[in-house]
């Protein structure tokens, strides 16, 4: 699958896949459980990513832009999708990668180096600066003209991509599910949904401070959700890339139970707490949820390479 039309328009792909999985506890519930399957949207970029760039690559070359710039960690999926994005569509890439480089490097990184994307190294102190003036103003003399995407891709140009994740035939759902990172997918949800719909962020970052942020960055995109939404802070695991034993272990039994894949960072905490409240009865009869698979496991691979578990789907 390639990006963009002949014209210049990116292209979306005309249907997503959506599952409907059984299970005796969504039986015994009275509930109604599917999951759009975002993952196999495109092979390099899947996901959420592919909406969060949709706007950007096209914006990029409307400025006539030939160097994608961006921000992310040893093991991001957005570092990863935007290789792969600069790769199918002509750019130059180049990634500002938080923490020291170590040989060999890790199979994300490995992976986006050999699609061309030239990596920058920084200590994490100086990452900080990622949106501050003076530090974009040394990367633009280091680096010379480039396009500015910004560490998990979410910006305005990735929310409007991402608000058409979901359209009238996703109307049927009394609940929408998806992870929260950087916030840029739950914002585009929240502005999509309808009168009648919930939407439930899940949070993989520890810290109550999740509401709050979700907030301002639905203020200032001024987002005024139509439906209800709410952001859920209890299914972290102890912090963004940290996990447990239960969490491995449930990862596991949904790829057995539903031949789905999740990755522990993002997609494994979203399933295990629409799970968990569905055990909990948090959803009332007949309600319909769809979960939304993120992708991002691709990181997977990486996970298995630090420490030594194999997780499904490889």
């Amino acid at each position: 699958m390639v990006f963009f039309h002949e014209s210049g328009q990116m292209l979306i792909p005309s249907t997503i896949p959506i599952q409907s999985p059984d299970h005796p506890l969504l039986a015994l519930k009275n509930i109604e459980l599917a999951i759009m399957r975002l993952d196999l949207v495109h092979p390099g970029v899947s996901g959420n990513k592919f909406f969060k760039l949709k706007y950007n690559l096209e914006q990029a070359r409307k400025e006539g832009k030939d160097t994608l710039l961006t921000f992310g960690g040893a093991y991001s999926n957005h570092i990863f999708a935007t290789a792969e994005a600069a790769r199918t569509e002509g750019f130059q890439s180049i990634g500002i990668i938080r923490g020291e480089r170590t040989e060999p490097l890790n199979p994300t990184l490995a992976h986006v180096e050999s699609l061309g994307m030239k990596l920058h190294f920084v200590d994490r102190d100086t990452y900080r600066k990622k949106n501050e003036s003076g530090f974009i103003n040394e990367l633009k003399d280091l680096f010379e003209d480039f396009y500015l995407i910004p560490e998990g891709g979410t910006n305005e140009l990735a929310i409007k991509g991402t608000k058409e994740i979901i359209g009238e035939d996703e109307d049927q759902f009394s609940h929408l599910a998806v992870s929260i990172g950087t916030g840029g997918t739950f914002a585009g949800l929240a502005a999509s949904i309808s009168s009648t719909q919930k939407l439930i962020g899940f949070s993989s970052l520890k810290g109550e401070f999740i509401h709050s942020e979700m907030e301002k960055l639905l203020s200032d995109h001024q987002i005024l959700s139509v439906g209800n939404y709410q952001v859920n802070s209890e299914y972290h695991f102890g912090g963004y890339g940290k996990y447990t034993q239960e969490l491995i272990a449930f990862i596991k039994e949904f790829h057995q139970n539903f031949g789905i894949a999740l990755d522990p960072i993002y997609t494994g905490k979203l399933a295990f707490g629409i799970w968990d409240l569905i055990k909990k009865d948090f959803f009332v009869p007949q309600s319909k949820i769809l979960m939304i698979h993120t992708g991002g496991l691709q990181g997977n691979i990486g996970f298995a390479e630090k420490t030594g578990i194999k997780l499904p789907g490889l």
